[in-house]
């Protein structure tokens, strides 16, 4: 039961560690700019590379869905 499946729990274990791990990330860039009193422009350019970096890891995995889902790869 656990060799049909291994392929769908890695790539369910790959995105919860990578959403855990963006999390975790967020959370510190938010704590140094706190401390630091960085101002609000920093502050956003800041959250904005996180969040683009985020963005792309979401949209690989869509792309690679949609292929798999046509046969392409």
């Amino acid at each position: 039961m656990l060799g049909e499946y291994y392929e769908q729990i890695e790539a369910v274990g790959l995105n919860l560690t990578l959403a855990v791990l963006f999390i975790l990330m967020g959370v510190a860039v938010h704590d140094v700019l706190k401390k630091n009193q960085v101002p609000m422009a920093g502050r956003f350019v800041a959250y904005l590379v996180l969040f683009l970096g985020a963005a792309g890891f979401i949209a690989k995995g869509i792309i690679q869905l949609f292929w798999q889902s046509t046969g392409v790869g």
